[in-house]
C-alpha cells in the first residue's frame, strides 16, 4: 500500500465561502473545460443529450435547505478533493497510483498506475474521486497543476480554473501551511472549518460557512422609480408599449 508523507513543504488549496456561493455552476463547468482531456466539455462525458447522460466531474456542486432561528435559506455546497494531510485514499491504493505530493501537498493520481480497481473511491468518505469509464482509471481534482505552475500564462491566472471562473468570488486559493497567508488569514477571521473533522482525515481545503441573517435587508440609495421617472415620463412610455 501507499504511504504519504508525514509533513509537505506547502499546503495548497481552497477555501469556500459558503456565504458568497450562489450555486450558479460556474466552478463546475469550468473546471470540466479546464480538464476536459479530450471531451465534450463543458457537457458530460457520454451521451450528453440523451437520457444515459454520465461522466466525470472534479468539482459538483449541492444544494440544501437549512433551517434558521430566523427561517430557511438555501445554502450551495461545492464539494471536490479535499486534499486531505492524512488521505485514505492513498493509504488503500494497492498501486502506488494514489500520492500526496511533499512540495505542495497535492493529491494526486498517477493514471499510468491507476488500475481502475476503485478502492480509493471507497475509502473517500468525501466522494471525491471519479471513475472514468472511457480510460479505465479513477480521477480527481488536481488543483489545476497545469494552470498554477504554468509560467506560459500571465501569473495573476495561475489558479485553479474553478476560482478563475467564480463570479461571486466565493473560492479562495493559496497556501493553508503559511499561517500568515492571506487565504489562512481569511479561515482564522472567519472561523473556517474542516469537513466532517471527526473523521481523522484533516483536509486541506476549508469551509467558510454562512453568516447568520441579521434580518436587515440591504440599505438601497437610489431614489423611487416614481420619482426618478415622472408621469409622462420613460416608464409611462414603456407602460403604454406593453399594454398595447
Amino acid at each position: 500500500m501507499t504511504s504519504y508523507p508525514a509533513h509537505t513543504d506547502k499546503q495548497l488549496g481552497l477555501v469556500i465561502d459558503l456565504d458568497a456561493c450562489v450555486g450558479c455552476h460556474a466552478c463546475v463547468t469550468s473546471c470540466k473545460e479546464w480538464n476536459t482531456g479530450g471531451h465534450m466539455a463543458p457537457l458530460t462525458d457520454f451521451s450528453p443529450y440523451g437520457a444515459g447522460a454520465d461522466g466525470v466531474w472534479f468539482n459538483r456542486v449541492h444544494s440544501y435547505e437549512h433551517e434558521t432561528e430566523s427561517g430557511c435559506r438555501t445554502v450551495h455546497f461545492p464539494r471536490s478533493c479535499l486534499h486531505c494531510a492524512e488521505p485514505a485514499c492513498v493509504t488503500v491504493c494497492p498501486t502506488g497510483a494514489s500520492y500526496k505530493r511533499q512540495s505542495d501537498g497535492i493529491v494526486l493520481v498517477d493514471e499510468d498506475k491507476c488500475i481502475g480497481c476503485k478502492l480509493c473511491s471507497w475509502a473517500c468518505p468525501y466522494g471525491a474521486r471519479e471513475f472514468d469509464a472511457d480510460v479505465g482509471v479513477m480521477k480527481k481534482c488536481t488543483l489545476c497543476i497545469d494552470r498554477i505552475y504554468n509560467e506560459n500564462i500571465p501569473e495573476e491566472d495561475r489558479i485553479p480554473a474553478c476560482v478563475a471562473a467564480c463570479p461571486t468570488s466565493a473560492r479562495h486559493f493559496g497556501d493553508l501551511g503559511d499561517p500568515d497567508s492571506s487565504i489562512s488569514r481569511l479561515v482564522e477571521e472567519r472561523e473556517g472549518i474542516d469537513l466532517m473533522p471527526e473523521l481523522g482525515y484533516r483536509p486541506t481545503n476549508k469551509y467558510l460557512p454562512p453568516r447568520a441573517y441579521s434580518g436587515k435587508g440591504a440599505a438601497v440609495s437610489a431614489p423611487p422609480l416614481e420619482a426618478a421617472f415622472p408621469e409622462g415620463g420613460f416608464l409611462a412610455w414603456v407602460d403604454r408599449v406593453l399594454s398595447r
